[in-house]
C-alpha cells in the first residue's frame, strides 16, 4: 500500500476560490521558498560583516533558489502539469525538486566565483543537499518540506544571533506543522521527519562554517 496521501485535485471551479482557512494561509505564508528568502538577508549581513555586498549575496541566492524553481512549478501548475502550488502528489514532486537541486547548484557555483563569504555560499550549498534528501525519500515517502524549511530557518537564526532568537521564533514550527496537518497534506510523522532533517542539516551546516 502506497504512503502517499490520498488527495485529489478540486474540481476547475473550487480553485477560483482561495481557501482562507488559518491552515492554508500559514501554508502560503509560511512556505519554504519565501522563508528560505527571508534567512537568506540577515544571513548575507551577518556573514557580509559589513563588506557592503550583503543585497548581491541576498539576490543571488533569492533569484535562483527561491525563485526560479516556484516560477517553474507556478507554469506547470498553469499548464495543468501539476495540482497546486504545494504540490500535494507525491510523484509530481520529483521534476522540482531537480529543477531546484539545478538552481541552487548554480547559486553555489555563483557565488564560489564571486567570492561570496564561506557561510553565504555554504548555506546555498547545504540548501541544495536538503532538496536531495528530499528527492531521495520521496521516492519512497511524501515527507514534510514546509517542515524542513521552518526548522532549518530558525535553526539558522539561532546559529547566527544566539538560542533567545531562535526560541522566540521556535512557536513556528508546530504551528507550521499543524497546517501541514490539518490540510491532511502530511502525516504527524512525514511532519516530524521534514524537522528533523531540517534541524540536523543546518546543525551541521554552522558546524562546518568558518
Amino acid at each position: 500500500m502506497s504512503n502517499e496521501l490520498p488527495l485529489t485535485d478540486p474540481p476547475a471551479h473550487r480553485r477560483l476560490n482561495y481557501d482562507w482557512s488559518w491552515a492554508r494561509v500559514i501554508s502560503d505564508v509560511i512556505s519554504p521558498p519565501v522563508v528560505w528568502a527571508v534567512v537568506a538577508v540577515p544571513l548575507a549581513i551577518y556573514a557580509d560583516r559589513g563588506a557592503g555586498r550583503a543585497w548581491l549575496w541576498a539576490l543571488i541566492y533569492i533569484v535562483l533558489v527561491c525563485v526560479l524553481p516556484i516560477v517553474y512549478i507556478a507554469i506547470m501548475v498553469k499548464r495543468g502539469k501539476i495540482t497546486d502550488i504545494h504540490i500535494k502528489v507525491r510523484r509530481q514532486r520529483i521534476i522540482p525538486y531537480l529543477v531546484t537541486i539545478i538552481c541552487a547548484a548554480l547559486a553555489v557555483v555563483l557565488l564560489w566565483l564571486l567570492n561570496a563569504p564561506p557561510l553565504v555560499t555554504l548555506f546555498a550549498f547545504f540548501s541544495m543537499l536538503q532538496i536531495i534528501v528530499m528527492l531521495i525519500v520521496t521516492t519512497r515517502w511524501q515527507i514534510s518540506m514546509h517542515s524542513l524549511g521552518i526548522t532549518s530557518a530558525i535553526f539558522a537564526l539561532g546559529g547566527m544571533f544566539g538560542v533567545g532568537t531562535a526560541a522566540a521564533f521556535s512557536p513556528l514550527i508546530p504551528i507550521v506543522g499543524a497546517a501541514r496537518i490539518t490540510l491532511k497534506r502530511h502525516t504527524v510523522a512525514q511532519v516530524i521527519a521534514g524537522g528533523c532533517v531540517g534541524a540536523l542539516m543546518t546543525l551541521l551546516l554552522f558546524a562546518v562554517a568558518p
